[in-house]
């Protein structure tokens, strides 16, 4: 089913951009490859969690986190099987404790100190197939980071919503879970792809 969606999708490309070149081609696929598996991923997740009548804070939490990952990056699995069970114990596991789960605002403040200083050690993490070649790139992605960072522990603080406040603090756990070197070691990726190229 996927390569038949992609590859159609690359015919209409390629009917009306017939002067592409194969790295501009290779490009395009990539990007399909990686659009096709994020949304059939994001409709699995959706559909487990209307059933267990978490989609709203599912849907609240994938945002919010996409604002972050937008800039810190992370790691990407081998296998999309593999992406698909780790995202969905991140974003069904997350969205239920974020539901249910009241967390005192010193808490919040004691569990964001560490989550800062490891995304300003490790972010942006990035991957093979997209190595953050740029030395001034990745320094931008990295104060852009921390700033989305801090941000999300300020709303987390100061928002009185629980769930709401919670999804912002969810959101920076994932996150930096993702750009960590252990976590990339466990998926057997490589880490620090820009220093190989």
């Amino acid at each position: 089913m996927k390569n038949i969606i992609i590859n159609n999708c690359l015919s209409l490309v390629n009917k009306y951009n017939p002067d592409l070149d194969k790295k501009q081609f290779d490009t395009i696929k990539y990007g399909l490859e990686g659009l096709y598996l994020t949304i059939t991923k994001i409709i699995i997740i959706f559909i487990i969690s209307l059933f267990l009548g978490i989609e709203k804070e599912f849907l609240t939490l994938i945002i919010i986190f996409n604002g972050i990952r937008l800039f810190g990056f992370g790691v990407h699995a081998k296998r999309s099987i593999d992406c698909l069970i780790s995202s969905s114990i991140f974003f069904i596991v997350f969205p239920i404790l974020c539901k249910i789960i009241v967390i005192p605002t010193i808490i919040k403040i004691l569990i964001s100190i560490p989550l800062l200083v490891l995304i300003t050690i490790y972010a942006p993490a990035d991957t093979k197939k997209r190595p953050l070649k740029k030395k001034k790139k990745r320094i931008i992605y990295k104060i852009l980071s921390v700033i989305v960072t801090v941000l999300y522990i300020i709303l987390s603080i100061i928002i009185k919503d629980n769930t709401l406040s919670n999804c912002f603090l969810a959101a920076i756990i994932i996150e930096t879970i993702i750009i960590l070197p252990i976590t990339y070691k466990l998926f057997g990726v490589p880490y620090n792809n820009h220093k190989y190229l």
